[in-house]
């Protein structure tokens, strides 16, 4: 791990319990939400949730995407749910104009990820 953004969370995920991680991703209205064969407990169940929430698509991550992202080592180390949540649609960087969308449709995922 070289940057210096990526060893900070890295660092504060080991300092803290946390029960599912989220990673913010722009493109598809998708959550992944498994890495390759590991299925944590509850962790379909709950993409579920977020994704009636937010209207986006509960997807199993691509093979081709599925590596060295933080919702995969997250999923790997703790054997806890993880989700990348791919927001908005387009082109990118996404426009401005989408972030009334985006907002409203992760207002969902953000409450409920803080509830479970």
């Amino acid at each position: 791990m070289t940057e210096p953004e990526s060893l900070a969370i890295y660092n504060f995920t080991l300092m803290h319990n946390f029960s599912l991680v989220l990673a913010y991703h722009t493109q598809g209205k998708e959550i992944y939400w498994q890495f390759q064969n590991y299925n944590p407990s509850n962790s379909f169940e709950i993409g579920q949730k977020l994704a009636e929430s937010s209207g986006y698509l509960l997807a199993e991550t691509p093979y081709n995407s599925s590596f060295a992202g933080f919702k995969d080592w997250f999923i790997q180390k703790y054997n806890k749910p993880g989700y990348t949540i791919e927001s908005g649609i387009g082109e990118n960087p996404l426009p401005i104009t989408q972030f009334n969308e985006i907002y409203n449709d992760n207002l969902g995922i953000l409450v409920l990820s803080a509830l479970l």
